[in-house]
């Protein structure tokens, strides 16, 4: 290759590297910004919130620790993890409680300052906490809301979370609204209800860019998982465009390296993580191979056939999809379990918006064990998968 060649070639090198840092240190600058819209405070109420959900101790810990540092008082936080029972149950809030218990004798053993507070103001004496609650929860609601199926869970909403609870001032109805939604992005399958509070935050004095500011602090403080699912609900409700893809999230087996080995097999990235048993010592080999296999949202492996042997796939994380030639593709999910025959012309990878992972093994029926790697999936049959 020619000098100018391969000087060309190193060019294109650093701009590609030059860009790739660009898209990086800008969608970092801009999670910045966008975090910086909340103060310290309410920062520490998201992720006190998230936390407490989660069931996340150390965290919880962690974020009560900058709460106190970030101008909220003892009494604040305590009104936080009394306030969420009502969303997150009271063993998580008691939790919560005896984890603040905790942070706070620390802080006086370290000989830290803690600010108190001042307690919630008295209720009246002709307080009725039905008629404020009722009151409280049209304004949430942006309508008057009436749970006929339930007439008794329909009470205890108006005269106990939305009257009692909300009636005390120790924290205003906007940072209540701040720490549920952080709550239920935490939690997984209360999508409708995050929706609803998003929407409904708006009607209890919670800015739009404060809203919008909540994924960042959730990204940063307490996990991707709780970020994408806030981001992807203030995105619906707002209308907006949601293109990002649901992470990983936290999984019990190991993503791997990059499956360089079979990349020309594969449409997207995948990884490759070989399972050896802990009991094996150096040198020991097992009789049924095991590999993790991490799909990145959209990837899947080429049509392919095995010979002399099943294959069996252990569905560990995301959702994915698994297709024999002639029939519907089968949605896979956690706990999943694919057998594969011998002979069988078929594929599996990802879906679209989700990171997926499955154990592979092969159990061999005779003769000499091979892959018969074929023709690509295309974009069309990827497409009409669950269709």
């Amino acid at each position: 290759m020619s000098t100018a060649a391969n000087n060309l070639n190193e060019y294109m090198k650093l701009r590609t590297l030059a860009l790739i840092f660009t898209g990086i240190l800008i969608t970092s600058v801009n999670l910045m910004a966008q975090k910086e819209t909340l103060t310290g405070r309410q920062q520490a109420i998201v992720a006190i919130a998230a936390n407490e959900a989660r069931g996340d101790l150390a965290g919880l810990a962690s974020s009560i620790e900058y709460g106190l540092d970030n101008g909220l008082t003892v009494n604040q936080v305590k009104e936080i993890l009394s306030h969420l029972y009502a969303y997150t149950g009271f063993p998580r809030s008691l939790n919560g409680l005896g984890t603040l218990q905790k942070v706070l004798d620390q802080r006086t053993a370290d000989g830290k300052q803690t600010e108190i507070g001042p307690e919630a103001s008295p209720i009246p004496e002709d307080f009725d906490a039905l008629k404020v609650g009722t009151k409280v929860q049209t304004q949430l609601s942006g309508k008057p809301f009436n749970y006929a199926f339930c007439p008794a869970e329909d009470y205890y909403l108006k005269a106990h979370l939305f009257g009692d609870i909300f009636a005390r001032d120790v924290l205003t109805w906007a940072e209540r609204e701040l720490a549920t939604i952080s709550a239920l992005a935490s939690i997984e399958g209360l999508a409708p209800q995050l929706g609803s509070h998003v929407a409904g935050s708006r009607n209890m004095g919670l800015k739009d860019d404060e809203i919008h500011a909540i994924p960042a602090v959730l990204a940063e403080k307490v996990g991707a998982k709780e970020a994408y699912r806030a981001a992807q609900a203030i995105a619906k409700v707002f209308g907006e465009d949601f293109t990002q893809k649901q992470p990983l999230g936290e999984a019990d087996f190991p993503k791997g390296q990059p499956n360089s080995a079979y990349a020309q097999y594969f449409i997207g990235n995948s990884f490759l993580a070989p399972l050896k048993p802990v009991n094996l010592t150096e040198g020991e080999s097992t009789v049924l191979p095991m590999s993790n296999v991490t799909f990145e949202p959209g990837c899947r492996n080429n049509w392919h056939i095995h010979h002399g042997a099943r294959q069996i796939l252990i569905c560990v994380g995301g959702e994915g999809w698994y297709q024999e030639w002639g029939k519907p593709a089968i949605k896979l999910k956690a706990g999943d379990v694919v057998d594969i025959p011998e002979g069988v012309k078929h594929w599996h990878g990802a879906t679209k918006d989700s990171w997926f992972q499955h154990i592979a093994t092969h159990v061999a029926t005779g003769g000499e064990s091979s892959n018969e790697w074929l023709e690509p999936v295309t974009d069309e049959r990827y497409a009409a998968c669950g269709k």
